[in-house]
């Protein structure tokens, strides 16, 4: 098969239209008319994910991130940013990236926040027009939990070494949970409007924690890394359309690499 055909096929899950204005989803780099044998999906790509692609003869890689967020200002290949540029072309790997466009849409990143947490009945926290898609969920857990505990089971869930807990009172019954992945700390007064108890979303900023004690809501932060469970995810997604359409892939598996850039010291 050729890229194109799963390129149309990302987009008819995510559409473009979905994601935000500044976000460079879409096509990354390569040839969306060469023949395509084995897919990787991936959070970000770095220079150890492109070794990884290399190594395993890799022809697609599907990434959540965007590789090129801001232009290349020189093609210097003493940068290691570049040099990856430089490998991905050299070996003919074509590089697409589906973001917020898959943030919002059903049975995209969200949902799948949603549904390893227990959150259940859910709808967007930011609904598009049609009110199905958007960005972030609310919805419900089966029974109440306090705020320490279910800080403990987003931990467990996203397997990270500590969850960011801002809250007046860990001991508070809660039972509604918004989830938004990735940055999603400015939108928390959607999340408390929507009604929710709790907001679980990353890299929440020192002063608006201060907020969010103010406003007596609660947040968990367990780091934008969270968002890695995408890789089987996107994984199973072509998986299934391999499967539908009768595709030639030979494989399709998420990447090994842990892309997290932090290391926590305890």
């Amino acid at each position: 098969m050729i890229a194109s055909e799963l390129i149309a096929k990302i987009e008819a899950h995510a559409p473009r239209e979905l994601a935000w204005e500044r976000d460079p989803i879409g096509l990354q780099i390569g040839d969306p008319n060469r023949d395509i044998k084995t897919v990787m999906t991936t959070l970000d790509v770095r220079p150890e994910v492109v070794t990884e692609a290399i190594e395993q003869h890799v022809d697609f890689i599907f990434a959540h991130h965007p590789v090129m967020f801001r232009p290349a200002k020189n093609l210097d290949l003493s940068q290691p940013q570049n040099q990856m540029y430089a490998d991905l072309i050299k070996h003919d790997i074509v590089v697409y990236a589906a973001h917020t466009n898959l943030d919002a849409a059903t049975d995209g990143m969200n949902d799948w926040l949603a549904e390893l947490l227990g959150i259940t009945q859910t709808k967007p926290i930011l609904p598009n027009a049609d009110g199905v898609t958007g960005l972030g969920r609310i919805g419900t857990l089966a029974t109440p939990m306090t705020v320490a505990q279910f800080a403990q089971q987003v931990r467990a869930t996203f397997d990270v070494a500590t969850v960011r807990v801002i809250a007046n009172d860990l001991e508070r019954p809660i039972q509604t949970i918004a989830v938004l992945g990735g940055d999603g700390g400015s939108e928390y007064p959607a999340a408390l409007a929507a009604g929710a108890d709790a907001y679980v979303t990353a890299d929440l900023y020192y002063h608006v924690g201060h907020d969010v004690l103010a406003d007596d809501f609660v947040v968990i932060d367990p780091d934008h890394h969270m968002e890695a469970i995408a890789k089987p995810k996107m994984a199973e997604l072509v998986q299934r359309w391999q499967v539908e359409n009768n595709w030639a892939l030979t494989r399709v598996f998420a990447s090994t690499v842990n892309t997290d850039p932090y290391t926590y010291i305890f």
